[in-house]
């Protein structure tokens, strides 16, 4: 089990990943089996005992952090920027959720990635698009907090 799948698993979330020399067609994927934990009751994003939208969301951006496996480089690192996540199907606890994504798209530093995830059944759970943003982590860590007046 990666180090993104571990994480999700125990139900935290902290992903690092580098260097963008990025290919056109790279393949990640990310693998959950849906607790408790993961629910959209327990994380009071609904009233319902079923996998919750923002945990598809994770595993979907673990799968593109899988996708830029291997390509470490200290000076560089990726962020979220956008996403577009259409979650179509409830997957109740105990079900596996598979994520994959697909680096479709490299423009400057920001790279588009397809991503879907399907339930252990095979249905089609959740599809769309995120992008992610190469940056220096010391520069952006360093950046001003902007005002938000």
């Amino acid at each position: 089990m990666r180090a993104a799948e571990q994480s999700l698993h125990r139900c935290g979330i902290a992903f690092k990943v580098a260097n963008m020399d990025a290919k056109l067609g790279s393949r990640g994927r990310a693998e959950l089996t849906v607790e408790d934990c993961h629910t959209g009751k327990t994380l009071k994003t609904s009233t319902l005992p079923y996998l919750a939208t923002p945990v598809v969301l994770s595993l979907c951006e673990a799968a593109t952090l899988d996708a830029l496996r291997g390509l470490d480089d200290e000076e560089a690192t990726t962020v979220g920027m956008r996403v577009h996540l259409d979650h179509v199907r409830p997957t109740p606890v105990g079900q596996t959720v598979t994520a994959s994504a697909l680096l479709e798209r490299v423009e400057g530093r920001r790279l588009t990635f397809h991503v879907e995830a399907q339930d252990s059944e095979g249905f089609l759970i959740a599809s769309g698009r995120i992008v992610r943003v190469v940056v220096n982590p010391e520069r952006f860590m360093q950046r001003p907090q902007a005002d938000t007046r």
